[in-house]
C-alpha cells in the first residue's frame, strides 16, 4: 500500500470514501484537470477502489495510477446507461489512457432520399434531413451491385431533377435518354404514378433491410393471381422481378433462414491493437457487416472491450437483435437481450465466419501496409526466420555458398549476400579453388568458408546473422567445422536442400540437422529459393565465364603470335572458342586486325 501521508491518494480516497455502490462512469484527471481516463462500473465505489488497492500487474495501469491526482463520477440508471454514457465521452475527449476506436474510414452507404419520386444511391454522407440510410457497407461492391439489381427491376430515376408537384404541373422537364431505354420510367413527365413509384421504392426498403423472403413471397401471389386472371403479360413482368429477387436471396443467405434479427460479434486481440467483427443476420443473410479497430492503452479487459464494441454497433446501427453471438460473455447486461456463445450448428458457423472476416482484414491490411513499405515485408519474413529457427535476433545479413566444377575442372565457389531480405550484390564474392585437386565439393567449401571468414576477422568486417549452404547435411557439417571447430565463431548454419527435380525442397537446421517445417509457397518459402537459385546463378555464371577463358587459351596458345591481349579482345567479343571458330575472317578482324585474323582462321579451320 502506498503510504497514507501521501495528498494526492488523501484527496482521492476521500472521494472514494462517499462513492455510491451504484451503476455510473468515472472520469480521472491528472495533475493538469486534464481527464486522462474515462470508465464504466456496475458497482463505482468497488471498481474506482480496486485502482488503489494494490500493485498491478500491467505498468501502464500502474503509470495510470501514478498520474491520477482527481476524479469525478456521474450516476445513471443501469449498467446499459453507464456503457452508453462511457461511449459517448470516450469519444468527445479521447482520453490518452483510453482503449480508442480507430475509425478513420467513410464507409458507403445506400440512401432513399426525403423527396418526391425518391432516388436510391450510395453516399459516404449521412445528412438528419428525413432520407433512410442502409449500411455501411465494408464492400462497395456490394453497393454496386445492389443498385444494378434495384435499375434492373424497378426502374427507378438516377436524375437529380426537382419532382415537385409544381414543376409536374407545368410540364418543366422532358424525359432522358434513360427513359427511352427503358432504364426509368419517366417520372419526370408524370408517366408513372407516386403511387407505383413509391410501392417500389417499399420494396427496394424491405431488400435492404433483408426482408427478401417476405417480398418474395408478396410477388409469389401477386404473380399467380394475375395468372388466375389470365393477365400473363402483367405476370410475367411481376415474374421477372420475382426471379432476380430469389437469386440475390440465394445468393446472400448463409445459413438457415429460420435465423433474423441477429448480431454476431468476434473478437481478436493483436499487442495493443484490438479487432472486432460485427455481422446482422435478417432470415439467415448478412444484411450489415463491419470490421472497426480499437487501440488499447491500459490491460483492459478483453470483456468490456467486446461490451464497449457492442453498444459502439447497437447505437451506430440501431440494430433491434433480441440475441447477440459471441466468443465469450461481455461485461454487459442489456434488457430483453440474451447473449449466446454458440459451439455447433449455424451459429457457430455464423461466428467462424465472423473471426474469417478478421483474419482477412488483418492480412489486407498488413499487404496494404507491406505495400507502401517493402522493407516491412522483409523485416517480417525475417522474423519469421527468426523464429523457426530460434535464432536471437532477425537475420538481418545472411550469406549462401555454392560450388561448380565439371568433373573437377575449373572450380570456383560464390558467395551471395542478402541485406535485409535483399540481393546486396556489391557484397558478392567469387573464388578460385587453390587447394583442392579433382571434384571435392566439401573441401572446396571448407576452403572458401574459411578463406572468408578469416579475412572477416583480420578486417573487423562484420559476420553473417545466417550461413546458409546449397546442400544438405553435409555441406552444413564441413562449413560448422570450418567456422566452430577453427574460428571459434558462433554463426547460425542452416541448409537448403533440393528434390530430384533440383528444386527447393526443405531447410535444415541443427547439428544433427532436422528439417524445419516451412510451407512450401509462402513469402518466407520464396525468399529461400531466391536466395538458393541466386548463388546457384552466381556460381553457374562465374564457372562458365571461366571454363570459357580457359578453353580459349588452350585453343589460342599453340598460335604464335597470339599473345594475352589478343586473347582478351576476342574472349570480349565473341564470348566463345566455338564463335570465335564460326566467325568469318573479315568479323575477327574487326577485333584484331587483318593479319592476326588470318593467322587465327588459318589455324583453327
Amino acid at each position: 500500500m502506498p503510504p497514507i501521508n501521501n495528498p494526492r491518494l488523501d484527496h482521492i480516497k476521500e472521494i472514494i470514501s462517499i462513492m455510491p455502490e451504484t451503476p455510473g462512469v468515472y472520469q480521472y484527471f491528472d495533475k493538469d484537470s486534464e481527464i486522462i481516463y474515462i470508465g464504466k462500473a456496475k458497482n463505482l465505489k468497488k471498481r474506482v477502489s480496486s485502482y488503489f488497492s494494490k500493485v498491478h500487474e500491467s505498468a501502464r495501469t500502474n503509470r495510470l495510477v501514478r498520474n491520477i491526482y482527481d476524479l469525478k463520477y456521474i450516476v445513471v440508471n443501469t449498467e446499459e446507461d453507464a456503457l452508453n454514457l462511457e461511449n459517448y465521452m470516450i469519444k468527445a475527449h479521447q482520453p490518452r489512457y483510453n482503449v480508442l476506436l480507430k475509425d478513420d474510414k467513410t464507409y458507403p452507404w445506400i440512401v432513399v432520399k426525403n423527396e418526391p419520386y425518391p432516388r436510391v444511391f450510395m453516399t459516404r454522407q449521412v445528412v438528419r434531413d428525413g432520407s433512410t440510410y442502409f449500411g455501411p457497407y465494408t464492400n462497395v461492391k456490394v453497393v454496386y451491385a445492389l443498385l444494378e439489381l434495384f435499375r434492373h427491376i424497378y426502374k427507378i430515376r438516377n436524375c437529380k431533377l426537382n419532382l415537385s408537384p409544381e414543376n409536374l404541373k407545368w410540364h418543366k422537364y422532358k424525359v432522358c435518354l434513360q427513359y427511352h431505354i427503358k432504364n426509368c420510367k419517366g417520372p419526370c413527365e408524370a408517366l408513372v404514378s407516386e403511387e407505383e413509384y413509391i410501392r417500389d421504392i417499399q420494396e427496394i426498403k424491405q431488400i435492404l433491410r433483408g426482408h427478401t423472403g417476405e417480398l418474395s413471397d408478396y410477388l409469389h401471389n401477386e404473380m399467380m393471381t394475375l395468372a388466375s386472371k389470365l393477365k400473363f403479360e402483367e405476370a410475367a413482368v411481376v415474374k421477372q422481378k420475382y426471379d432476380m429477387i430469389e437469386n440475390y436471396r440465394i445468393k446472400s443467405s448463409i445459413v438457415q433462414p429460420t435465423l433474423s434479427n441477429i448480431d454476431v460479434y468476434s473478437y481478436h486481440e493483436d499487442d495493443n491493437d484490438v479487432y472486432i467483427n460485427y455481422f446482422h443476420i435478417i432470415r439467415g443473410a448478412i444484411i450489415q457487416s463491419y470490421i472497426f479497430e480499437y487501440k488499447k492503452r491500459i490491460d483492459d479487459p478483453k470483456e468490456e472491450i467486446l461490451a464497449m464494441g457492442i453498444a459502439e454497433m447497437r447505437e451506430r446501427f440501431k440494430s433491434p437483435a433480441k440475441e447477440i453471438l459471441v466468443p465469450f460473455e461481455p461485461a454487459l447486461s442489456l434488457n430483453d437481450v440474451i447473449f449466446t456463445i454458440p459451439q455447433r450448428g449455424d451459429k457457430k458457423k455464423l461466428l467462424d465466419l465472423a473471426e474469417k472476416n478478421i483474419k482477412q482484414h488483418k492480412i489486407d491490411k498488413l499487404k496494404k501496409s507491406e505495400k507502401l513499405n517493402p522493407e516491412q515485408r522483409a523485416m517480417r519474413i525475417l522474423k519469421e526466420i527468426q523464429d523457426e529457427l530460434g535464432l536471437p535476433e532477425p537475420p538481418i545479413h545472411i550469406e549462401c555458398f555454392d560450388n561448380s566444377n565439371i568433373q573437377g575442372s575449373d572450380p570456383v565457389a560464390a558467395c551471395v549476400v542478402f541485406t535485409k531480405g535483399v540481393p546486396d550484390k556489391k557484397e558478392y564474392r567469387k573464388y578460385l579453388i587453390k587447394s583442392v585437386v579433382g571434384p571435392d565439393d566439401y573441401a572446396s567449401m571448407k576452403e572458401v568458408v574459411r578463406r572468408r571468414y578469416t579475412k572477416a576477422i583480420e578486417e573487423g568486417t562484420p559476420l553473417p546473422s545466417l550461413i546458409l549452404t546449397d546442400g544438405g547435411k553435409g555441406q552444413m557439417e564441413v562449413v560448422r567445422q570450418v567456422i566452430e571447430d577453427e574460428l571459434k565463431l558462433n554463426i547460425p548454419i542452416a541448409g537448403l536442400a533440393k528434390d530430384k527435380k533440383h528444386r527447393t525442397s526443405e531447410m535444415l537446421f541443427g547439428f544433427p540437422p532436422k528439417v524445419v517445417g516451412i510451407k512450401q509457397g509462402t513469402q518466407l518459402f520464396r525468399l529461400l529459393e531466391q536466395i538458393q537459385s541466386e548463388v546457384h546463378r552466381f556460381a553457374i555464371t562465374f564457372h562458365k565465364d571461366r571454363r570459357s577463358k580457359s578453353q580459349v587459351a588452350s585453343a589460342l596458345d599453340s598460335i604464335k603470335g597470339i599473345g594475352e591481349t589478343t586473347k582478351s579482345a576476342l574472349l570480349k567479343h565473341f564470348k566463345s572458342v566455338k564463335r570465335i571458330k564460326e566467325a568469318p575472317e573479315e568479323e575477327l578482324a574487326k577485333v584484331v586486325g587483318k593479319a592476326k585474323a588470318e593467322l587465327i582462321k588459318k589455324n583453327l579451320s
